[in-house]
């Protein structure tokens, strides 16, 4: 992770997997001691449309974004469909804006 946070042509990383309720999901456990700030509106926003798609399973997905040294750091769930979701709804339609953020 130090590797990616140094490149300076790198302003976004996404994960993918590792953000369940399992005992091996430790993917937000390693990515938030990173992290100079969290996005809590990406994690509530995508809950909310995946809500919509399997109701009540939702609450099981720990998906989160944040920010550190000027990147925006994603961490989706590894089902495609989780992923898609993501990007379409949430990741285009917002990331330049993250990332000019993110980078004040």
């Amino acid at each position: 992770m130090n590797d990616l946070l140094g490149k300076d042509d790198l302003e976004v990383i996404i994960t993918s997997g590792g953000t369940g309720i399992s005992r091996r999901d430790v993917t937000v456990e390693t990515i938030m001691p990173f992290l100079d700030k969290k996005i809590d509106g990406f994690g509530e926003l995508f809950r909310y449309l995946t809500y919509q798609q399997i109701r009540t399973g939702s609450i099981m997905s720990r998906a989160m974004a944040g920010t550190t040294k000027g990147k925006v750091i994603i961490c989706l769930p590894g089902s495609l469909g989780a992923v898609n979701l993501a990007i379409e709804n949430i990741i285009l339609p917002e990331i330049g804006h993250m990332v000019r953020e993110a980078k004040r």
